[in-house]
C-alpha cells in the first residue's frame, strides 16, 4: 500500500495533478503501490504525493523531477485554455527531454481535436488527422513530437477519450456547459444537435485505463495509442437523460433546454473561453466515435462504470446535488 512505499517501488512524475486526469491518476497509481511525484509551482501537501516545487515550463526542472522515473504522466495544460500556441509544444518538448534522459515512459491523455470530417464519424487509432481548428493542429503536432522521440530512448503511451467528466472535473463541457458547479441542479442545458452522437469519458475509467496500460508498457510497442469508447450517447440526448434520472432519484425536478449558443458568440467577441468554445462547436454537430477494438485486444475489455454511477458520483463532487444526498454519499 500507497504508506509502506519501500526505496524499490516505481516511481511516476505527474505533470498537471491538480487537474482532473492527473490527480485521478496521480491517486490510482499511489493505490497501485507507486511512488509518485507531482511538479508543482506552488508547494503544498499532497499526502503521500511527493511534491517538487517548479515550473513545467522550466526544462531543468522537468528533469530534475524525473530522475529515476519510470513513468512521466503528462497531463498539464495551459490553464483556462489560454496561450495553446505558446505553451503546449514548449511544455511537451520538456517533458521528452527528460523522458529520454530517465529512459521513462511518457503517457498522455490525448483528445479527439486530432481528427476532422475525413476520419468520421467512426474513428480509430490510427485514422487520417486532418484537424479542422488550431487546437486541433497543436494536438497533432504534439503527438508527432511524442511518436519521433520514442525512437531516441523514450516510450510513449496515448490514450484517446471523448469530453471527460468526473467528480475532480471543473473545466469540462459537462461542468460548465450542461450545468453549474456548486448549486443544486434545476437546469440541464444541451450544446448538442438531436441525433448527432457524442463520446464522453469518465476520468476515473481512464485513469484506470491509463494505469493498466502502465502495468503492461513493457509488451507495449514503444509509441502506443489506444481509443476508448467511454460513454457514447448515440443520439446526443444519453447524457442530459441521466443527469435527470440521478436529480430525480434526489427528488429534483430538472428542466432541459438548448444551450445558449447565440450568447455564446456574442461573448467570444470579448473573452477567450467562449472563442474557444465555438472552436470546438463542430464536435455537437457531427458524429465522433471512438472504436476502441485495439485497447479490448489489448486489456481483454475496457474499464466502465455504468453510466447514471457515473453522472452521480460526478454531480455529487460538483455539488449540485443536496446536502444530504453528498453526506450519505460520503458515509458509504
Amino acid at each position: 500500500m500507497a504508506a509502506n512505499l519501500t526505496e524499490s517501488a516505481r516511481t511516476a512524475l505527474v505533470l498537471g495533478v491538480s487537474g482532473g486526469i492527473g490527480g485521478e491518476l496521480a491517486r490510482q497509481l499511489v493505490g497501485a503501490g507507486w511512488r509518485v511525484r507531482a511538479l508543482q509551482r506552488r508547494a503544498g501537501d499532497l499526502g503521500p504525493i511527493e511534491v517538487i516545487q517548479g515550473d513545467v515550463m522550466d526544462r531543468d526542472a522537468v528533469m530534475r523531477a524525473a530522475q529515476g522515473c519510470e513513468v512521466i504522466v503528462h497531463a498539464v495544460n495551459p490553464p483556462g485554455y489560454r496561450r495553446w500556441a505558446d505553451l503546449v509544444l514548449p511544455m511537451i518538448d520538456n517533458t521528452l527531454a527528460a523522458a529520454q534522459a530517465a529512459h521513462a515512459t511518457v503517457v498522455l491523455p490525448g483528445t479527439v481535436y486530432n481528427f476532422g470530417p475525413e476520419a468520421l464519424p467512426r474513428v480509430a487509432e490510427d485514422a487520417p488527422q486532418q484537424p479542422r481548428t488550431r487546437k486541433g493542429a497543436i494536438r497533432v503536432e504534439l503527438e508527432r513530437r511524442i511518436e519521433a522521440a520514442t525512437a531516441r530512448d523514450a516510450r510513449a503511451i496515448v490514450v484517446r477519450a471523448g469530453d471527460f467528466f468526473g467528480p475532480h472535473v471543473g473545466n469540462s463541457w459537462l461542468a460548465q456547459g450542461f450545468l453549474k458547479p456548486g448549486q443544486p441542479l434545476r437546469t440541464v442545458r444541451e450544446p448538442g444537435t438531436r441525433g448527432v452522437g457524442h463520446a464522453w469519458g469518465y476520468v476515473p475509467d481512464v485513469a484506470r485505463t491509463m494505469l493498466e496500460l502502465i502495468e503492461r508498457r513493457a509488451t507495449l510497442a514503444p509509441f502506443a495509442r489506444f481509443h476508448m469508447a467511454g460513454h457514447w450517447d448515440a443520439d446526443g440526448t444519453q447524457m442530459a437523460a441521466a443527469i435527470c434520472r440521478v436529480a430525480a432519484r434526489q427528488d429534483l425536478s430538472v428542466k432541459r433546454q438548448a444551450f445558449p449558443w447565440p450568447l455564446i458568440y456574442a461573448a467570444a467577441l470579448f473573452a477567450t473561453t467562449p472563442r474557444e468554445m465555438l472552436e470546438m462547436r463542430y464536435l455537437w454537430r457531427e458524429t465522433l466515435e471512438l472504436d476502441n477494438a485495439r485497447l479490448v485486444a489489448t486489456l481483454g475489455r475496457e474499464p466502465h462504470t455504468p453510466l447514471d454511477m457515473a453522472v452521480e458520483a460526478t454531480l455529487l463532487g460538483l455539488g449540485c446535488l443536496p446536502a444530504p444526498a453528498r453526506a450519505v454519499a460520503a458515509a458509504h
